[in-house]
Order: structure tokens, then sequence, then C-alpha cells
């Protein structure tokens, strides 16, 4: 894995914007309708090369296909396995329950158009037995990366993790949560050892190590809370077992939204419990106003000396484009936290393209704010090594 070792590099968390053909395709798709999927290949590969293109005119160093192909960061595993059928029943969260006007103010985007509450169920064995999909998704990234002139410092493929897979298609199978969290893990093994062995990084991402505790476990207290996130990090762990921890970064949030968070879990609570991770990288959201403060953490919680830290310097969230001396001003007061500039890599707080048709900022935006990131990583390397 890349480190910073000679000025601050760039990357993101994963998902981009996603053009209205290929977003409609891609939600007709889940519904299960009839669609032309010649066509739809092609809007992906498109949509994979014009992401590709801008992230590298934006200056993004750590790049990735925007998740295009995909119709959502973790539900499109019920497309790749099988074992899913009817449909969860998400609890509703608590800034939901708690601020109503928010409610209403979220239903009136008209944004949430993809199966994320109400997912297929397990209500068979889970099992992962064709790898078609990340075959195809792996391969069309790098025939696009191949065919320009410019090219990332490094690559990296997302795939979600056995917990916030278990957290989204709930379980109506299997005889414990933990049992289904790690069947799914051994099954997802398999994807996240091809995209490795295609030599991309992998990235897990995991908002159920945090977001999860006004969700799904909002009831629990503090502690078991806790005991489930060690519970999740263990079948993770087991899933990555034959891959190198500095070939994988792991992201963690509270959920990418811009509702109040007020009952969001404090990352020191779990800050010590996802250092059990046997990854290279953490990725974790500190731009926003609810957790900016938390780069201070690092200081009594040591970041261990095999990790690097992605912290989130651009809010994925608002249309505000950060101006570059705030992002350059928020990397340095990372790196003096951690106390080595060359594990410190500048990215976003979270996905701008999470699900298909779920998009908070203009696509326009996203790659001003891309460039407000890598203009940012350029002054701070002028302060960090002058």
């Amino acid at each position: 894995m890349q480190k910073s070792e000679t000025r601050i590099l760039t990357t993101h968390v994963g998902s981009l914007p996603r053009n209205p053909i290929l977003t409609d395709l891609l939600l007709r798709q889940e519904r299960g309708e009839a669609i032309d999927l010649g066509e739809l290949e092609r809007q992906a590969e498109a949509a994979v090369r014009y992401v590709v293109e801008k992230q590298l005119e934006a200056g993004i160093d750590i790049g990735n296909d925007g998740e295009q192909p995909r119709v959502g960061f973790q539900t499109y595993v019920p497309q790749r396995m099988r074992g899913f059928g009817g449909e969860s029943k998400r609890p509703t969260p608590q800034d939901l329950r708690e601020f109503p006007g928010f409610a209403k103010v979220l239903q009136s985007r008209g944004i949430m158009r993809a199966k994320v509450f109400n997912a297929p169920q397990a209500v068979a064995a889970v099992q992962y037995e064709d790898l078609s999909g990340v075959q195809h998704e792996c391969s069309l990234f790098r025939r696009v990366t191949e065919q320009l002139p410019q090219h990332f410092t490094e690559c990296f493929m997302t795939a979600a993790a056995p917990g916030i897979i278990a957290t989204t298609m709930l379980n109506a199978y299997y005889d414990s949560h933990e049992r289904y969290v790690f069947a799914l893990a051994e099954e997802m093994r398999k994807e996240y050892e091809y995209i490795h062995a295609q030599g991309f990084i992998l990235q897990l991402d995991a908002p159920d190590l945090a977001m999860e505790r006004t969700f799904l476990f909002q009831e629990k207290s503090l502690r078991e809370f806790q005991q489930i996130v060690e519970m999740h990090i263990a079948a993770l762990n087991t899933a990555i077992r034959n891959i190198p921890p500095d070939r994988v970064r792991l992201h963690v949030c509270w959920g990418n939204y811009d509702g109040p968070h007020t009952h969001d879990v404090p990352l020191e609570a779990i800050l010590p419990l996802l250092y059990q991770a046997k990854v290279g990288a953490l990725s974790l959201e500190m731009a926003n106003p609810r957790h900016q403060h938390e780069y201070r953490l690092f200081k009594t919680y040591p970041l261990p000396d095999a990790m690097v830290l992605i912290p989130g310097v651009i809010d994925s969230t608002v249309n505000y484009v950060e101006h570059p001396e705030v992002v350059a001003d928020r990397i340095c007061q990372v790196v003096e936290a951690v106390g080595d500039r060359s594990r410190v890599i500048a990215g976003t707080d979270c996905g701008f393209g999470t699900f298909a048709g779920w998009e908070m900022v203009a696509e326009d935006v996203v790659w001003a704010k891309l460039r407000a990131c890598s203009e940012g990583a350029r002054l701070a390397t002028q302060r960090l090594w002058g």
C-alpha cells in the first residue's frame, strides 16, 4: 500500500455519481424488470471511463471505478450470491424517529429509490458460486485504466464487509446473527481474494462498525454494541485471512446522510476495537460537523505502527466546496495527532453515490470537491515537507 512518503497522497471512499441512464438501468434491474443487458454494459463502461478520467483530472492519486456497475455499495451482494429473497424490514433509525421534520425533508427529496431499507433477506444458506460479477467489474476497470495516458498511483476496489451485509440484508434463516455474519464472511472471502489477486487494494466498506449503533442495534447498550463490533471485526479478519494486511483498507462511517447524527457512537468508544482489524489502512469521517473534532483521539489511542490513516477532509453530504486552506488545516491537524506525515492520506468522509439515485452532492460539485482535496494536499505538503 502506498504511503505519503514525499507528499500527501489523495484518495476517496469509492462511490461516485452515476448518470441518469445508468441509474435507471441499475434500479430497474434491481426491481427485477427486464432490461437490455447489452445497453447496461455499454453504459457502465462509458461511466467507468468518465469517472476515472474525472478523478485523474481532479488530481486523485489512489482511485477506483466509482462503483459505477453496482446499484449500491452493499446491496449489490444479492445479485452475486444465492440465498436471498423476500424483503428485510430495517428499523427506523433514531434520527428519523427523534426528528420527524428531518424525516419529511428526506422523503421530499425522493432520492431513496434503491432497495436499502427493504433489501432482500437471507432465506437460505448464502452461497457465492458465480464470480462473474466481480470478475467483470475488475476487468472493466483494468481495461479502462490501461487505455488512458494518465494513471493512478494505485488502484483500489471496494467490497461490502460481512457485517454491513448482515445488517442490511437481514437474517431470516440462520439460528443466530453471529452464524449469519461468519457464513457471509466465508462466502465473501471469494470476492475479496479475487480482487486482491487482480492487484487492486481491497477496500472493505463497514459502516456497521459505527452507523448500526443508531440503526439495527439502537436498543442495545453501548457495551453490547461494542461486543457486536468485535464480533463483526473477527468475521472480517476471517474473511481476509489469506490477504496481506497492507493490501486491505477499511472504511468505517456513521451513515452517509446530512441528518442530525445526535446519537452517533463516539469514535472513542470504537477506535481501540477498530485496531483489531487486520488491515493496513483505516478510513474515517473527520470533515463533517459531528466528527471533525475526533482527530485528537489519535494522541490518546496511537495509530498502530503498521497502519495508515485516511481521514475524511472533504464532507460528502454538502454542496459547499471546501477551501484548500481548510483542507490543508485538517490534514496537518491529523498528521500532528498521528505523529507521522507518511501515514496520512487525504480522503473523503464517504462516497458521493452510495446508491444509484442517492446523490446529495451535485455531480459538478463532486469534481470541484475532489480538486479542493488535491489542492489542499499540495498546500499541506508544502507545510509538512517545506
